[in-house]
């Protein structure tokens, strides 16, 4: 999910939590690509700098693709208290990753002409976005996948905060359909009201949900099936899947593990709280790869779609997302984030419950990363997180 909880941060927030943390590594923060090759040496020295921002509670996989190259490495182990390392192909859920899937669903209908960027809410849903200043016919599709509509953010209702966060068994197999998520967003007012020519910017998990709501009346299924049947199964993603209300992750994966502010730790891997548009595909770092390379090199979007994906607004208007993510702009279900090489990549990022995923691939497609990051205590500093994946993908991708 995103920042707090769901597709964006179904998290313990740090602000609720006390985290000890360490600095990054001086090489690490320094950032620049390393000079060589990238390698599984340079790869294993960019994860140490990752797991020491995260306190050492984290575990971690990763796979880099440079051509026809591949580099993995992994870090801490998949069971606590054990000696078992990280499987090389675990699976994890890729919290809001899984909204650039949502998104290159979407524009698939756009270039069938089943839907159109400019539609608004109000025709696919109507009576659904309404109430407390909220206004359907006012928002459009485009507004959804940019970020733009200024719909409250479900995550982070209060009540589903304190219910999250103090009575977490009560929510973990967690079934609620996508409108009584937005029902929720409905009882808070938007943050402003959506403004074509000069956007505002703040991320909401609501809009993906209703993205997917909007895609399950254009394409006639439901959204996991054409997720399925239009990208998973034409690339051939094996381990890649979208479980809905199954709260099992399928193949091998590390456990889940998450201080509480009542100082429990619990082992949250069952869980099926993030299970819809916003949120709810379980991947592999390969997997990933694939499916960014394929989408920069135009195999899932025809040019007009591709280049509506990489069209970014400037983000405003969410202070938090602006310490996160301090550089780059959101384009439709991507980010573009400058590298120090020149030129930039694209990604998105997913922060889930214990479960965190950072990707990265030039827009050419000749090089791609993807790391999974899976809590084993306190959750980590978001920020420095950030900072840290940043050097990883940085090197990844600019290393000659």
């Amino acid at each position: 999910m995103g920042r707090r909880a769901g597709g964006r941060r179904w998290a313990v927030g740090a602000a609720a939590v006390s985290v000890a943390l360490v600095a990054v590594t001086a090489s690490a923060s320094a950032g620049g690509a390393p000079r060589g090759r990238y390698d599984e040496r340079v790869l294993r020295g960019d994860l140490r700098a990752v797991a020491a921002v995260g306190g050492g509670s984290v575990n971690l996989s990763a796979e880099v693709r440079v051509g026809d190259r591949v580099v993995r490495g992994r870090s801490g182990t998949s069971v606590a208290g054990t000696r078992t390392p990280v499987p090389w192909d675990a699976r994890f859920r890729i919290a809001s990753t899984t909204k650039t899937f949502t998104a290159t669903v979407a524009l698939q209908l756009v270039a069938e002409g089943r839907l159109s960027l400019d539609d608004t809410v109000e025709r696919w849903l109507p009576g659904v976005v309404t109430g407390n200043g909220n206004d359907g016919a006012r928002v459009t599709v485009r507004d959804l996948l940019r970020q733009t509509s200024g719909i409250f953010d479900y995550v982070e209702d209060p009540e589903i905060q304190d219910t999250l966060l103090r009575d977490f068994e009560s929510v973990r197999y967690d079934t609620r359909p996508a409108r009584d998520l937005v029902a929720v967003a409905m009882r808070h007012a938007p943050a402003f009201v959506p403004d074509g020519a000069r956007p505002k910017w703040a991320y909401s998990n609501t809009n993906y949900v209703l993205a997917g709501m909007i895609v399950e009346r254009a394409g006639g299924l439901p959204w996991r099936e054409q997720v399925e049947h239009r990208i998973i199964a034409p690339l051939g993603l094996r381990d890649t899947s979208v479980p809905g209300a199954n709260p099992f992750l399928p193949g091998p994966h590390n456990q889940v593990l998450v201080d509480f502010p009542d100082g429990n730790r619990r082992d949250v891997t069952d869980a099926s709280l993030a299970h819809d548009a916003d949120a709810g595909i379980v991947a592999t770092a390969a997997d990933l790869d694939t499916f960014f390379r394929a989408l920069v090199t135009g195999r899932l979007l025809p040019p007009a779609q591709l280049a509506e994906m990489r069209t970014t607004v400037e983000r405003s208007n969410d202070p938090d997302d602006l310490a996160e993510w301090p550089q780059g702009g959101y384009g439709l279900g991507l980010r573009w984030v400058p590298l120090t090489c020149g030129g930039g990549y694209w990604h998105h990022e997913g922060d889930g419950f214990g479960s965190y995923v950072r990707t990265g691939v030039t827009s050419d497609g000749s090089r791609v990363v993807a790391l999974s990051i899976t809590s084993n205590g306190a959750p980590p500093d978001q920020v420095r997180l950030n900072a840290a994946t940043r050097v990883l993908v940085d090197h990844a991708l600019c290393a000659t």
